[in-house]
């Protein structure tokens, strides 16, 4: 009686340890199935979430900055914020395809589509914003000395015509602040054991993608002196040099844009560049010589238009940007709200493409036969866009309205759209430049 018990005891525990073990493993397999799982799902959505082509960042991260800031400058800074530290997508597989490279200043672009001035002021966030497909990057405007702009409120969105009204005012860090920030950038890269020193010539540090620096002038700085401060401080630091006279923004900028003016003011500006040639640049090269260019109104009449073209040549600059906001109010705007789409300041977005592409067809006609390289810039936001700015007579274009708009994804489906127009008319993007202006 007493072994029978034993053996009843001793099957009795084996049976509880065995079903212990049974719960044990039946609860630790599905535990650890549920953490694969989960790694899984939050990389695939990370990859998701960084790709640039990815449709959230359009139709979610957008809206929700934009309900987050009623205030556009403060969606503009904590956009700035987040590309600065890289906590924005980019475009993977950046391969573009052979017929949208283009040969300017003597550099092979991988693409024509570049970012225009405003939305880096002081060169804080390139690396967030390169990777995201672009062939060109403009940073800027920047003042030789650091000033706050016009009080705010100074920037206003137009969210039914996908625009926005601003009166900045040149708002920059100044020389210093933006040089520290390109020339740190370069030390960086040169002193890195892992960047590929000899695939790169280059100031954008991309390969085949240059980057420029617009400059301005202070409010109240010497409207010449100050450009050529400007020059002389980032000739070293950028693969091309844009003189901005064109804000409506600061009190007698525009004014430089007469003939007589311009023609000195650009002189000076070339004779300053090539004076600096020698030195060579950041990475050394002896010969860098950065290409100049004029930004200008789109507001500008035809005699006005020729007048600036005659000055480009006359002080032998390598280009025109065509154009900056305009002070004008286009009957086309959805916006009825009186108060705030008369706000004093540029409007940029959708509603300036007509009047940007005039202006650039009407450039294009008077530069007909130089070697001025034209910039079209002016609500750009699809590849049909782009194709209409090329036929004109753009070399490439810039964008910044519809980009905030949309987000980084945008500028692969631009290049997408456009690789596929080209492919419709079975040219290249060389092949359709200035093709309406003939």
């Amino acid at each position: 009686m007493f072994a029978r018990n034993c053996l009843q005891l001793a099957t009795r525990r084996s049976f509880v340890t065995n079903t212990r073990r049974q719960v044990l493993k039946s609860s630790i397999l599905p535990s650890g199935l549920v953490w694969t799982v989960s790694l899984l799902g939050a990389s695939a959505f990370y990859f998701y979430a960084m790709n640039s082509r990815s449709a959230i960042h359009e139709y979610v991260i957008c809206p929700i900055f934009r309900l987050i800031t009623p205030d556009p400058e403060d969606g503009h800074n904590l956009g700035i914020w987040c590309l600065k530290w890289k906590l924005a997508p980019r475009l993977f597989f950046d391969n573009d395809p052979e017929s949208l490279h283009i040969d300017v200043f003597g550099k092979k672009l991988s693409n024509p589509i570049g970012c225009a001035a405003g939305l880096d002021k002081n060169a804080e966030a390139i690396d967030g914003i390169m990777p995201g497909g672009f062939g060109y990057m403009e940073v800027g405007t920047v003042t030789p000395l650091p000033q706050p702009g016009n009080p705010k409120p100074r920037f206003f969105r137009l969210p039914l015509d996908e625009a926005v009204i601003n009166r900045y005012g040149f708002n920059s860090g100044g020389h210093d602040t933006v040089y520290e920030n390109l020339s740190k950038r370069v030390k960086s890269y040169m002193s890195s054991y892992f960047t590929d020193k000899k695939a790169v010539e280059n100031l954008s540090l991309y390969k085949n993608k240059l980057l420029a620096v617009n400059l301005g002038k202070n409010k109240t700085g010497d409207e010449f002196a100050d450009y050529l401060k400007g020059v002389e401080k980032f000739q070293s630091l950028a693969d091309a040099l844009v003189i901005n006279v064109s804000s409506p923004n600061t009190p007698g900028l525009r004014d430089l844009q007469a003939e007589s003016k311009l023609t000195t003011l650009l002189s000076q500006i070339v004779t300053k560049r090539d004076s600096l040639v020698g030195q060579g640049n950041a990475l050394g090269q002896n010969s860098h010589k950065p290409p100049i260019l004029v930004k200008i109104a789109p507001d500008l009449n035809d005699e006005a238009l020729k007048s600036v073209v005659e000055s480009a040549k006359n002080s032998q600059i390598d280009g025109i940007v065509v154009s900056n906001t305009t002070i004008q109010r286009p009957d086309t705007l959805i916006t009825q709200n009186e108060s705030l789409k008369n706000q004093t300041g540029g409007l940029s977005g959708k509603p300036l493409k007509p009047l940007s592409l005039k202006a650039l067809k009407n450039v294009a006609k008077y530069a007909k036969g130089s070697n001025l390289v034209l910039v079209g810039c002016g609500g750009i936001s699809t590849g049909k866009d782009a194709l209409e700015f090329g036929k004109a007579g753009a070399s490439f274009v810039q964008l910044y309205t519809a980009y905030a708009y949309r987000g980084p994804g945008l500028v692969a489906k631009i290049k997408d759209e456009l690789a596929d127009e080209l492919k419709k008319e079975n040219k290249t993007w060389t092949q359709i430049i200035g093709e309406d202006v003939k």
